[in-house]
């Protein structure tokens, strides 16, 4: 029990890292994606196509 809980809390901070990561990137393109509750849980639930679809829905709306 003890052992999936940090398996969930490692993926909560691997996807935070990984937001971050994507926003240092494309900090002079200004195409960033806010680090919140939504976007970290969808990032941990369903990995780097969660971010590429944030990243799609980001280009279309603005």
């Amino acid at each position: 029990m003890l052992k999936k809980i940090f398996n969930i809390i490692k993926k909560i901070v691997v996807s935070a890292f990984i937001l971050y990561g994507y926003n240092l990137l494309v900090g002079p393109l200004n195409l960033y994606i806010p680090i919140n509750i939504i976007t970290v849980l969808l990032l941990t639930i369903f990995g780097i196509p969660a971010l590429i679809s944030l990243i799609v829905i980001l280009l279309i709306v603005f």
